[in-house]
């Protein structure tokens, strides 16, 4: 059982997790092939690959074993609940159910409501971003069993996640709506729902200027800085400031002399 495997056996079954998202990018496999590699990584009980749709704003799960209250759940609420915003951290390289923090697991409808009904005891979900740094879907494995400590497979999902992310939003050529959604295309007079001030903050990224000195340019206070940064990230499906530098730099933003 995969639980109990060597680190050699896991990094191997990795491998197969690789080769098995390649041939659903390619479009020669379906991700049901992915999860099944993936339970030679790590033990489960029910898991999911999905797409976030930006035009619905929402999730669609492309393979998965979770009940039907649960997708539901993950598809529809998941991106609302307090936890998300913690675990969407690229940084984090997955968040863990053993380390979420416990006032958010009591303020968690997804935990009280869908995982632990279930008996879920570990398990792991992983933000997957497109090389452009835009966030495409996600990874969510739950099992029953407590892992063991160290676990090998919690540096192995980290190092899948660029194969996935790739199997579940595979490059195409964008429709104009979608296009727009994603907020990739030549941008309106206020690209991305942005305010002006937002703006004028994201223009500001581009120069790698630290908060506290965008503040002294903009004549606010850096903590104000940090907090439209964060409306810039969530606006914009972008992970970290680096991100949404180069989304400005692609869209011709530059601050103000």
């Amino acid at each position: 059982m995969a639980a109990h495997r060597s680190t050699a056996d896991i990094l191997d079954a990795a491998v197969h997790v690789r080769q098995a998202a390649r041939s659903a990018t390619s479009g020669t496999a379906g991700l049901d092939a992915v999860l099944a590699a993936l339970s030679e990584v790590m033990e489960y009980d029910h898991a999911s690959l999905t797409r976030w749709d930006p035009l619905r704003r929402r999730h669609t799960t492309l393979a998965g074993s979770y009940p039907d209250d649960a997708t539901a759940y993950i598809e529809t609420r998941l991106h609302h609940d307090p936890v998300f915003p913690v675990l969407r951290s690229p940084a984090r390289g997955g968040l863990w159910l053993r380390d979420v923090p416990r006032h958010l697991l009591a303020a968690s409808p997804g935990f009280l409501e869908v995982l632990s009904p279930l008996g879920i005891q570990d398990g792991v979900a992983q933000c997957l971003f497109g090389p452009e740094g835009r966030y495409v879907g996600m990874l969510n494995v739950s099992t029953r069993r407590p892992r063991r400590t160290p676990d090998p497979a919690r540096a192995v999902v980290t190092l899948l996640t660029e194969s996935l992310a790739a199997a579940v939003a595979p490059r195409t050529t964008p429709q104009p709506q979608e296009a727009a959604a994603d907020h990739a295309a030549v941008p309106p007079q206020r690209p991305g729902g942005l305010s002006p001030r937002e703006l004028q903050v994201l223009a500001e990224l581009t120069t790698g200027r630290t908060n506290r000195e965008i503040a002294e340019r903009l004549y606010i206070t850096p903590r104000t800085v940090a907090t439209h940064i964060e409306h810039i990230l969530t606006k914009l499906d972008l992970p970290n400031r680096a991100a949404a530098a180069a989304r400005a730099a692609t869209w011709g933003i530059a601050p103000s002399p």
